[in-house]
Parts: structure tokens; C-alpha cells; sequence
């Protein structure tokens, strides 16, 4: 679990770079550039039809390569996370390195070279977590998390919520969209990537430490 919530700090703070630098579009929440999308075809001012689908495009590639790593670690878990998280730090670097060459403030090509690597990047980490499957941990994706927290209370009749694990994904992602835009903002987008990067690293350390048993995991 921890891992898992390391993971979704980052989709907080890489989503925080990319709506404020990129143009109002996200590299991991692939719900709200659905809707950006949206939005842009119909006309709405400062958003972008082109780049929506940029980053749902490279998403999607991201996830089928994500897919595949998954496919070919199904014997362990650990494996799958650590292929994973490997390929993600790579793309990440990659990204890195174009934001500290391309400097700021970004032009169209800046953003478009940024947000590629990273929306790959969290296609990959999307579909291993899919794969592993941790509850209420998607990394992602919270919606579903809120709704258990309020519509599976015991209060209202509910099973319960399970308010310790899913109230932990909450905070995970909202801390990482402030550390991300505060760093951002305030300092640049280079050294946003580079907190990222440093987490996926220790995540992909983590996995490949306590992955060394042929057991397969059991939980991530």
C-alpha cells in the first residue's frame, strides 16, 4: 500500500504541472481530458481540442505498453509493479531532461515535448495498477473512493467505508497537486518532474528489494 500511495502523490503533482504549464490539460486524469475535449469542440475559450487528444493518445499507448509488462510478469506482481515503474522512470527522465533543455517560459513545442513522456508515463502506471489491483488505491482515479467514503458509511446504512485507506488515497493526491503547483508556481516545472521522478525511483527500488522472493505478492 504504501508504494501504491507514493504513486498517487505523483499523479497529483505531474497533474498540477501539466494542467497549469501544458494548457489546461492533465497527463494522468483521463477523465477530465475527456472532457476538456469536449469542451474545446464546442468552442470554450483556453482549452484545446489538439491537445486533449495528445495526451489521451500517448495515454493510451502508455497503457497498452504498461499492458504488456503486465502480461509478461504475471507470475509475481512485485515483478510487474518493478517493469513498470522502471519504464515510468525512464519516461519521466526523459522528460526531464526536455524541460531543464527547453527552459521557461514553455512554447507550443515545449508543452507537446513535456507532455508526451508524461502522459506515456502515467498510462504505464495506470495499467499496472489496474493489474495488481490494490483497493481503493487506482493511483488515479478518485471518484469512486469519495463515493465509497460517503455512500458506504456506516452512518447512512452502509457496510462501511473504510475510511483509513481511502481517506489516505485523498490526501495522497491532494497533497501532491499542492506540493506540485506550489513548485510549479513558485519555483519550476523541472523541479516538479524531478520530485517525481526521485518517488517513482524509490517506488521501483522498493519493488525490486521486495519482489526477490519467487513468491508472488500476495498484497502490493
Amino acid at each position: 500500500m504504501p508504494m501504491f500511495l507514493a504513486l498517487t502523490f505523483v499523479t497529483g503533482v505531474v497533474d498540477a504541472a501539466s494542467y497549469l504549464k501544458f494548457g489546461h490539460v492533465f497527463v494522468a486524469n483521463m477523465t477530465g481530458n475527456i472532457v476538456f475535449l469536449g469542451f474545446a469542440l464546442a468552442g470554450a475559450p483556453g482549452l484545446s481540442a489538439i491537445t486533449s487528444a495528445v495526451a489521451l493518445g500517448a495515454f493510451l499507448v502508455g497503457a497498452a505498453a504498461g499492458g504488456l509488462l503486465g502480461a509478461r510478469n504475471t507470475a509475481h506482481r512485485g515483478h510487474a509493479l518493478r517493469a513498470a515503474s522502471v519504464a515510468q522512470l525512464t519516461l519521466i527522465a526523459i522528460a526531464l531532461v526536455l524541460a531543464l533543455a527547453v527552459g521557461e517560459p514553455l512554447d507550443s513545442a515545449g508543452r507537446y515535448a513535456l507532455l508526451v513522456p508524461m502522459a506515456l508515463a502515467m498510462g504505464v502506471q495506470n495499467a499496472v495498477a489496474q493489474r495488481l489491483a490494490v483497493p481503493e488505491l487506482t493511483t488515479t482515479v478518485l471518484t469512486r473512493t469519495l463515493t465509497g467514503l460517503a455512500s458506504e458509511a456506516s452512518i447512512v446504512g452502509g457496510p462501511g467505508a473504510k475510511f483509513g485507506r481511502r481517506a489516505l488515497a485523498v490526501a495522497a493526491m491532494l497533497l501532491g497537486a499542492l506540493i506540485g503547483a506550489l513548485l510549479v508556481l513558485r519555483v519550476a516545472i523541472a523541479v516538479a518532474f524531478a520530485l517525481a521522478l526521485a518517488i517513482v525511483a524509490a517506488v521501483a527500488l522498493a519493488a525490486h528489494v521486495l519482489s526477490r522472493t519467487q513468491a508472488p505478492w500476495i498484497r502490493a
